[in-house]
Parts: C-alpha cells; structure tokens; sequence
C-alpha cells in the first residue's frame, strides 16, 4: 500500500479473535488501535478536533492548541496539528506514563504537568487557565466537544460492522475515559444491531460503578466524573476492574498471543470474559484493545 502521507493511516485497523477460552462457547473479537500512526485510538479523535476547530473557525493560522490529556489524545492531537503547522501545548497530570509525554515532544508540543493528585480535573483547569493568558488560542477540550463520539460514530463502528461481515454482535464492551470512543462506536453499532448490549469499563478508583475515588494503575480509562456523552446512549452495564486482574491479561496477551497491549486493553479483555458468562450460549462479544504496552514500559507494565 502506498500512501502520502501519515494521516492515510489513521482507521482502518485490525480486528482481532482473541484465541482464549472464553465462557459459554462465545467469541471476542477486539479492535487493534495500536496500528493506528500514533500508537493509539485517539489517533482518530485528534484528526477531528482539529479539523471541527477549523470548520467552526476556532483554528486560525498560528492558532495555538491547548489540550488535557492523559496522554494518547495529546499524541493524536499534535500530530494532527503537525499538519496545518500548529503550535500545541498538552496538558498532561505527572502520574501519567513517561513515554507518553516523550512522543508528544517528539511530535513537537509542549508538555505541561500539573500536580498528580489534582487528576484530569487539575489539568482541565491548567489548560483553561493558559486559553485565558494566550490570544489566538483554542482548547478543544475532548470530554465536551461533539467531535470525540461523532468520529467514532463515522469510522469504528462502521469498521467493525464491515469487519464482522453479516455476523451478529451481541455486546460492545469498551474502557471509558473521555466517554467517545464507546458512546459514539455503541451508538454506531446498535443502529444495526438494536439488541446488542453496551458494556464499559473501569478500573477500581473510577467513580461510574459508585465505587469511591482513588489511584489506579490502569491507565487511558477511569473518570472522576460522568462523561456528559452518557446521555446520548443506554450504558447496559459498568465492569470494574482491578489492576491485578487488567496486568494478568495484558501478561496473558504477550506470552500466548504475541500482543503487546496496554492496560486498559487487558481491563477490556477482563471485563468481556466477565460479560460472556451472563450472556447466551455462541454470542460475539467485540471489545477496543486502545493502544500498545510500548508506551507504559517506565511503569512496569510487564512486573
């Protein structure tokens, strides 16, 4: 395959069997974000914040970008301003992985950390605080803007749709950081598959289950507060999920199926094995594996 350029090879990734004894005779199936250029899911959000901050004219020439993230949005989002030339600067909380950050200065941003107890919600208000002191600046802000479901909507659900052929999906299981990924891939799927059940995932120390607020090690997932994208859709079901139990499956996929996923990934693959017990005998269960271990090497990721 030839292409121009790198954003060619944003979507249209692999979708996996995941060849693991799974309850009940059913199959899970997961979508390999990891191939994406940027290493990740997000990869897709990043090319629609910027072209949605273009169409509405929030992006100008020189406009200055200014993003909280955890990491995998911030790497999407500079490597699409990369394309039209645009300074970045990514707010990242310091407890997230080291390699992260290094991409996101290797892809030209400015990476600012705020202090790791403060969580998503300190860098939310970093990122506010600097749009105020910069003129012809623009924060995209992906836990609010539109842009982070309806991409999903566009590209991964039709994918896995198209990936599956004719074959039935009964359940849609995905980790919930921003809430776009699996809102805007269930609402995608269930327009062909109504019955299908909507199933995300978090980890122990993630608020959606009622759980109380505390540190994880599983990173890319977990909210500290409920993504206002919920409201679009039907969430079936939360599967809360341990470290230990998201690490064993992340170990699992490297030692028996040559996969290098990251945390969140193996919380995902935990999380569908839970959910095929509950489900009927033969179903397809299709999951999200978002990125790559790769990038939580410094955190030990394989210990």
């Amino acid at each position: 395959m030839l292409v121009d350029n790198v954003y060619q090879l944003i979507g249209r990734t692999p979708l996996l069997k995941i060849n693991i004894q799974v309850p009940k005779h059913s199959r899970i199936y997961a979508k390999l974000e990891m191939f994406n250029p940027g290493g990740s899911v997000k990869d897709r959000l990043g090319m629609a914040l910027i072209q949605r901050g273009r169409a509405i004219g929030a992006i100008k020439e020189n406009t200055t970008i200014i993003e909280p993230t955890a990491g995998n949005t911030g790497i999407g989002v500079a490597l699409a301003a990369q394309q039209y030339q645009l300074p970045v600067k990514l707010v990242v909380p310091e407890k997230f992985s080291f390699e992260k950050q290094v991409l996101m200065r290797a892809l030209g941003a400015q990476v600012i950390n705020t202090p790791a107890e403060q969580g998503i919600t300190g860098a939310i208000k970093k990122a506010q605080a600097l749009h105020e002191e910069i003129s012809n600046s623009y924060v995209p802000l992906q836990f609010q803007n539109p842009a982070n479901p309806d991409v999903y909507y566009r590209t991964l659900g039709p994918e896995i749709i198209q990936d599956l052929g004719n074959q039935q999906i009964d359940a849609f299981v995905a980790g919930s950081g921003s809430g776009g990924t699996f809102v805007g891939t269930t609402r995608a799927l269930q327009e062909k598959y109504p019955a299908m059940k909507a199933v995300t995932v978090e980890p122990e120390g993630s608020i959606l289950n009622g759980g109380p607020e505390h540190p994880h090690r599983i990173e890319g997932i977990g909210v500290e507060f409920v993504p206002p994208f919920f409201k679009q859709i039907h969430v079936d079901q939360v599967k809360t999920i341990s470290d230990d139990t998201a690490f064993q499956y992340v170990d699992w996929l490297a030692k028996n199926m040559g996969l290098f996923a990251g945390s969140s990934s193996g919380a995902a693959l935990a999380a569908s094995l839970q959910l095929a017990e509950d489900l009927p005998e033969k179903s397809t269960i299709v999951t999200v594996f978002p990125d790559s271990s790769e990038r939580y090497l410094s955190k030990h990721i394989y210990d």
